[in-house]
């Protein structure tokens, strides 16, 4: 007969025949038949075991004579029970899903064993809030049920054959039952160790695929995150949810788990030995199990309290480590390594700390797991004594019953000294998943990407405040605009509000009040990949990336050839120094370009943002560095480029570029104050006009070539 299975009915998502009520997955039909396996001396069951709604259809085990076909019996119930066994998962996982931050199906394709596109044959509904049905554990290992009842088969035989070898022993009769004891069990025991060799094989190769995937989709769901995730959450802190908790988590998965679902299955199948044994000391036991199983239990909950801890402790650590190597030459010019040795320690000693009170957690759980099952064993053999010298039991078959529970019993204390190891892994995976299904405040699901954009950009009326700043605004009611082929140039004190601006063009934040509109469209509605193709930034202090120049100015691009990319770099007059290199365009420039010098990357940048041709580019101080020359040549560029094909926003300190500007916009305190050319706004003898004197009297002072501070322009 067959049957449609799921599993998780009743969960939401799933309707109780097993089909995904969104159409995602139906589990295949389910068939039984062991009626071939009926051999005289064993009553096997006419139906199978079945997963039905709310229920679990149990039948009672085979029955066998202990006289003349007992050496054929287990045999043929351990085949019973692989064929009974190989048709469904176990009682499945359930996950918290949250709101999801990917696609639906990434989590599927996380947990599936296939290649990327293909379906997992389990029950998964990723649209399901109530909780995601993933693969039950056999499945989520790939390992065949048929394989772990077989290697279980195997160890659970050789109990029944020793107790039958004591009552030979015993009685002194049947010499041919010893040797086929013998032989049998020497064959399980081969078979079982062949058996668990595949099961270990497939099961570790396949955590480490999921491990992979998790750090994969963790990584990539924090790069979906807005901008102000990232200065709200310290980089220690990120890195220790991409790197060490997914390690800690896989560890536990692919060591803790494996050990935890085999000792389960030992345990069910045991305990059904033991009850075919003897009834009254298999209730003997189960009266005892509570013993050994709510005392862990509540050792475990402190020792999952002091793991979350250890793991918050180690990320503040971590945080203190790369902010002082992302600051080594500021570290450096103060002198101040020891200092920043000493505040690292100073986390590490608080990390030690924790370790070493979740280490006497841990050594606690152990510790009454294994005072809880000495004290059943003694119980046993007590009450097993008993019902020998009362005929109730033979001696070989309470020889065969504490083989039984020895085993049911480590079984038990196995999946309780793991436990916390799973504890701790659910305290390191919270914030995986919190990351995972973490949804970005700033969606980037515009889908506009018109093939002729103009680059016509308004701002309108736009108010901004810095998230957890709310009542501090940034900007103030501003309105500007960047006409295609004209070059707008913004100035201003430190704290006006430039780079507020600059971020709110780039889609790095949402404005509060007011619109920004490209070709009078709302930015929102445009694709993200397409509208930072078509706006280009460049810092006062670009960020290169450890990998050569080539690839460094077609980031992003891929597949541009040497010729497009040199033709940009003679553009921003960078050819000249990288040609000079030994390995030119193909020089690696270290971490944070770090191999060049500060004009260079300024150089470098600015033919990254010419090689996307955007129609606005918006130049943050992106001169400061460069050499007179390279500033002529990026004059250039700037001037002549904006009357052929693009607007430009131009923040710069130097004022031979900003008087060229075909409106030059002053911002104070948040607001607009000027806007005019070079020639009125001096005419008016306002902020602009303080502005250029101060730069006057800087020159006058003998300061910079320019004469002009960055903080004030």
């Amino acid at each position: 007969m067959s049957a449609r299975v799921c599993a998780a009915p009743g969960v939401s998502g799933c309707d109780a025949d097993g089909v995904c009520v969104h159409g995602c997955i139906r589990h295949g039909a389910v068939s039984a038949g062991l009626e071939a396996n009926k051999q005289p001396g064993v009553d096997l069951p006419a139906r199978p075991w079945l997963w039905q709604s709310e229920q679990l259809q149990t039948p009672p085990l085979p029955s066998v004579r202990a006289r003349g076909s007992w050496s054929q019996g287990p045999s043929r119930i351990f085949s019973g029970l692989a064929q009974t066994c190989n048709m469904g998962p176990l009682p499945h996982m359930v996950m918290r899903a949250g709101a999801w931050a990917e696609p639906p199906g990434t989590m599927q394709e996380l947990f599936s064993l296939n290649h990327p596109g293909q379906m997992a044959p389990a029950s998964f509904c990723p649209r399901s809030r109530g909780g995601c049905c993933i693969p039950g554990p056999i499945e989520l290992v790939g390992v065949s049920p048929r394989h772990r009842v077989n290697r279980l088969s195997g160890e659970m035989a050789i109990p029944y054959y020793t107790g039958r070898m004591t009552d030979w022993i015993m009685s002194e009769d049947n010499p041919s039952a010893f040797v086929r004891a013998i032989w049998a069990m020497s064959l399980l025991t081969v078979g079982s160790a062949v058996t668990e060799f595949v099961c270990d094989f497939i099961y570790n190769g396949t955590m480490n695929r999921i491990h992979k995937r998790i750090q994969s989709r963790v990584f990539s769901s924090v790069l979906r995150q807005e901008i102000a995730f990232f200065h709200t959450n310290p980089t220690g802190d990120i890195m220790s949810r991409v790197t060490t908790d997914t390690d800690a988590m896989s560890e536990a998965l692919s060591q803790k788990l494996s050990l935890l679902m085999w000792y389960l299955m030992r345990g069910v199948f045991l305990y059904a030995l033991m009850v075919r044994v003897s009834l009254r000391l298999a209730l003997f036991t189960t009266v005892g199990l509570p013993i050994i199983l709510l005392v862990p239990k509540l050792s475990g909950k402190f020792h999952q309290s002091l793991a979350q801890r250890v793991q918050e402790s180690l990320a503040k650590a971590n945080e203190v480590a790369v902010e002082t190597f992302q600051a080594m030459a500021t570290v450096r010019s103060f002198a101040n390594e020891d200092g920043a040795a000493r505040r690292y320690g100073e986390r590490l000693q608080e990390t030690f700390r924790l370790n070493k009170q979740e280490a006497a957690a841990y050594a606690a759980s152990m510790w009454t797991n294994s005072l809880s099952g000495l004290a059943l064993k003694v119980g046993i053999l007590y009450y097993g004594g008993r019902l020998v010298t009362a005929g109730g039991i033979s001696t070989g078959d309470l020889v065969t019953f504490i083989l039984y529970e020895m085993q049911f019993t480590q079984a038990v204390e196995v999946l309780l000294s793991y436990f916390p190891s799973v504890q701790k892994a659910l305290g390191s995976s919270e914030k995986i998943f919190e990351y995972m299904e973490r949804v970005p405040q700033i969606s980037p699901s515009g889908t506009l990407a018109p093939p002729d954009l103009r680059g016509h950009l308004q701002v309108l009326n736009v108010w901004f405040s810095y998230p957890g700043r709310d009542d501090t605004p940034v900007l103030k009611g501003v309105s500007l605009e960047l006409r295609p082929g004209e070059v707008t140039a913004l100035v201003g004190p430190s704290g006006a509000g430039k780079t507020a601006l600059v971020a709110l063009l780039e889609r790095f934040y949402e404005p509060q009040r007011g619109r920004l509109l490209l070709d009078r469209r709302d930015l929102r509605e445009y694709d993200h990949q397409y509208l930072h193709s078509q706006v280009g930034l460049v810092s006062q202090k670009p960020v290169l990336f450890a990998r050569s120049l080539h690839e460094n100015i077609a980031y992003g691009l891929g597949g541009r050839s040497r010729q497009e990319v040199t033709e940009v770099a003679r553009r921003a007059n960078a050819h000249g120094f990288i040609s000079r290199l030994s390995h030119g365009y193909d020089t690696d420039v270290g971490e944070m370009g770090g191999q060049i010098s500060g004009g260079q990357r300024q150089g470098v940048a600015i033919a990254r943002a010419l090689l996307r041709d955007p129609r606005v580019l918006i130049l943050d101080d992106a001169t400061s560095a460069l050499d007179t020359e390279s500033q002529l040549c990026v004059e250039k560029e700037i001037f002549e480029g904006a009357r052929a094909r693009r607007s430009v926003l131009l923040i710069s300190h130097r004022l031979s570029t900003v008087e060229r500007a075909d409106c030059i916009l002053v911002l104070e305190d948040g607001q607009i104050r000027e806007q005019g050319t070079h020639r009125e706004l001096l005419a008016r003898r306002g902020s602009y006009w303080s502005l250029v004197q101060k730069q006057l009297n800087g020159n006058n002072g003998g300061r910079s070539e320019d004469g002009l501070d960055a903080s004030v322009v």
